[in-house]
């Protein structure tokens, strides 16, 4: 691990109070204008998800609406009833995506896999970075917002759940994360986003972005103001 990224997970929290933990549990709501174009809201709405800290899988409650759970991993989206039979489910989630209806709505099943490894990527950054096969190079600095921000070029594991594999994050003088750049490949090939992070809180002596939006982003990697792709805004996170 390099000696920045130690500050960055120190700057957060640490990484042993991070290992501690097993489960994050978020209540949250989130939508945006990616949803709307794939014609399917139900993003939009206030709900509690269980994020596995160590391994990719992530529990929606009250999804696609109460009285059911979704479940996002990597190799199976599934949606099941309160008393734990499966309603509906996919193998191969993300294989799923070349088909051209997904250009033009997402089902239930598609929301979970984008919804979920999303989600998972958001609330376990920074420390995913210092998982195995997570490499990572200093690049140079970048001026936003008449500061300076040091940025981590990101290179993911070739089968690691993710936007895409090489990513930047962008981290303030006090190591805080404050910006992710990547191109959402399940959204659209075509796509590219900046990621901001901000108003940070504390829970269980970890430090969380209580408000992310998500806009286009450049060619000079400068970021547009609008439309806004996604918001999340964090209401309380607990843990296990």
């Amino acid at each position: 691990m390099s000696a920045f990224l130690e500050q960055v997970l120190t700057a957060h929290g640490g990484l042993a109070q991070w290992q501690s933990y097993r489960t994050v549990i978020a209540r949250l709501s989130f939508g945006g204008f990616a949803f709307a174009t794939r014609f399917n809201r139900a993003g939009l709405l206030e709900r509690t998800i269980r994020i596995q800290t160590q391994i990719p899988q992530v529990t929606f409650e009250a999804y696609p609406q109460p009285g059911k759970l979704g479940v996002f991993t990597p190799e199976l989206v599934w949606i099941e009833s309160d008393l734990g039979k499966k309603i509906a489910e996919r193998p191969a989630p993300r294989a799923a995506f070349r088909s051209f209806r997904r250009q033009l709505w997402w089902d239930d099943l598609d929301l979970l896999y984008f919804a979920g490894y999303a989600c998972w990527n958001y609330f376990t950054s920074p420390f995913l970075l210092a998982m195995d096969g997570v490499q990572i190079k200093e690049l140079s600095s970048w001026q936003e917002n008449n500061e300076t921000w040091h940025r981590l070029e990101v290179l993911f594991p070739e089968a690691f759940p993710t936007h895409c594999r090489k990513q930047i994050f962008y981290f303030d003088q006090d190591f805080m994360m404050q910006r992710l750049d990547y191109n959402p490949e399940v959204f659209a090939s075509w796509a590219k986003a900046a990621h901001y992070c901000f108003d940070y809180q504390t829970f269980g002596g970890i430090k969380f972005p209580g408000k992310r939006k998500v806009v286009p982003r450049n060619k000079d990697h400068t970021s547009q103001s609008f439309p806004i792709l996604v918001w999340i805004d964090i209401k309380q996170i607990d843990f296990e």
